[in-house]
């Protein structure tokens, strides 16, 4: 599986405008005839003008016909980032997963909201995980805060996934949590990581830290990104992982029963 991480430097407030930089960053990055395009967290605002109901994107609509126009145009999974996404008077902080042929295969709610920043204030959580197949690849995505959680990876790795997805609005100031996280999911469940942070600044104008990266079972670093707007490329050799779990049999060597035990 190829993938192309679109690193968008995301202007707040104005979706026309980060929806044309789509666009345009999606036509460079097929340039190179990737599998999956994945895209930032709230893409389409940035992170985030309030009142975000005002802003938000009604029932998706206008997000979910960009994201499917550009996989049906050049015939590429497109792991669309999220958005805002008002159902009704309540807003979620929403990814859809589209095929190749356009058809939206998943809708995941961020389930981590987070509370130092308000978001749990303006935003309803998700309350399941969700997996999805692309190219026959099992996949799950987490959405920044949630990579903080690491039942949350343990869970979808349970699941049987290989890929796991994380679009993320992560500033510069914790740049290390971000780089440490991220390795760290890949390591302890063996999987291959596909992680794409915002660029520029947030609506609190603190500077964001791109620094997207793919990263393998073993926690190598495949690919990572600096600041800068930009677009990521990275080879994700499949097959690898089942070498990686022969070699060393962590889930296998799990004690599940030891884990759900309270201690005195």
């Amino acid at each position: 599986m190829k993938a192309a991480i679109l690193q968008m430097q995301v202007a707040l407030g104005e979706p026309e405008k980060n929806i044309d930089n789509l666009y345009r960053m999606a036509a460079q990055a097929m340039e190179q005839r990737p599998d999956v395009l994945l895209l930032p967290e709230l893409w389409r605002l940035g992170f985030y003008p309030r009142p975000v109901l005002s802003y938000a994107d009604a029932d998706g609509r206008q997000t979910r016909e960009a994201l499917a126009a550009i996989a049906q145009k050049y015939q590429v999974n497109v792991v669309g980032g999220t958005v805002a996404n008002a159902i009704g008077d309540k807003v979620f902080n929403t990814s859809y997963i589209f095929d190749r042929l356009g058809h939206l295969v998943s809708t995941y709610h961020k389930t981590h909201l987070f509370s130092p920043s308000g978001e749990s204030a303006d935003f309803i959580p998700g309350d399941k995980l969700v997996t999805f197949t692309l190219d026959g690849i099992k996949c799950g995505i987490l959405v920044c805060y949630d990579v903080r959680f690491p039942e949350a990876a343990r869970a979808l790795s349970l699941a049987g996934i290989s890929v796991l997805f994380i679009p993320a609005a992560w500033p510069l100031k914790r740049l290390i949590h971000w780089q440490t996280l991220i390795r760290s999911r890949a390591i302890e469940n063996q999987l291959f990581i596909v992680a794409c942070n915002a660029s520029g600044t947030d609506g609190s104008d603190q500077k964001l830290a791109g620094h997207s990266a793919i990263i393998d079972p073993w926690g190598e670093i495949l690919a990572e990104a600096n600041e800068e707007e930009t677009i990521l490329q990275g080879n994700l050799r499949l097959a690898i992982q089942a070498q990686i779990k022969e070699s060393m049999n962590v889930f296998g060597d799990r004690r599940p029963k030891l884990y759900e035990k309270s201690s005195h």
